[in-house]
């Protein structure tokens, strides 16, 4: 029996399999496979080369995901005062994209074992104190903090724009492109502030220039805590 097979294994016209077509067939899809293999495996952060790197990294996720957690609490302490009002819509759908923007740094956190600021509860009580004290003001008291905060947060991402792209902008391209999007987004709420009579606030420059300075104070907190 087993003579039988290995005769038929002999006989067998084997030159289809191993014809030079089929051998170079072969041999460029297995040449495929490393770049298959190397393709990029992460959605928006790069493996950390080294500690700097990821002390980096991590402080820059940390402080835009503060960032975006304590402006959706601000959006929720005005909708809380305003939003039976003319002017719940307008809060409502700047909210509604500060809530895309967290749910995004909330998925990269967990991809990149990142901590979140030790913070959180602070901003998470201050957010909400700061929207509705400004709500309690008018339309106009919730649109200058509006300008205020999302002035400082589109400052702040250009900062880390020009930061990244000074140390590598292909290596980041993917971040680049999402802190671009979201600093545009808050720039756009921004000018709707402007738009909506924030600067026809008694005190308007007064009570942008002591928001700012809460945020700046926020900002350095959070990237280190």
């Amino acid at each position: 029996m087993q003579r039988a097979v290995f005769a038929h294994i002999a006989l067998h016209d084997w030159t289809h399999v191993f014809s030079p077509l089929r051998i170079r067939q072969c041999c460029l899809t297995h040449r495929a496979l490393p770049v298959q293999l190397s393709s990029r495996a992460y959605s928006v952060i790069p493996p950390p080369r080294d500690e700097a790197e990821k002390a980096l990294l991590h402080s820059m996720l940390r402080v835009d995901h503060a960032g975006e957690y304590g402006a959706n609490r601000i959006y929720a302490g005005q909708m809380a005062v305003l939003g039976r009002t003319q002017t719940g819509p307008l809060i409502q759908e700047m909210w509604d994209q500060e809530k895309k923007h967290l749910a995004k740094f909330n998925e990269i956190l967990a991809e990149n074992r990142v901590r979140p600021t030790l913070l959180l509860p602070l901003w998470n009580v201050a957010g909400f104190l700061l929207g509705a004290g400004t709500a309690l003001l008018g339309k106009e008291g919730a649109m200058a903090c509006t300008v205020a905060v999302e002035e400082s947060i589109s400052e702040h991402y250009n900062s880390q724009i020009r930061a990244l792209m000074e140390e590598d902008p292909d290596r980041y391209v993917e971040l680049l492109k999402l802190i671009k999007e979201f600093r545009d987004d808050e720039m756009e709420h921004h000018d709707t502030g402007l738009e909506h009579d924030a600067e026809s606030l008694p005190g308007y420059k007064l009570l942008k220039s002591a928001i700012q300075l809460g945020c700046t104070a926020a900002i350095f907190a959070s990237q280190r805590l």
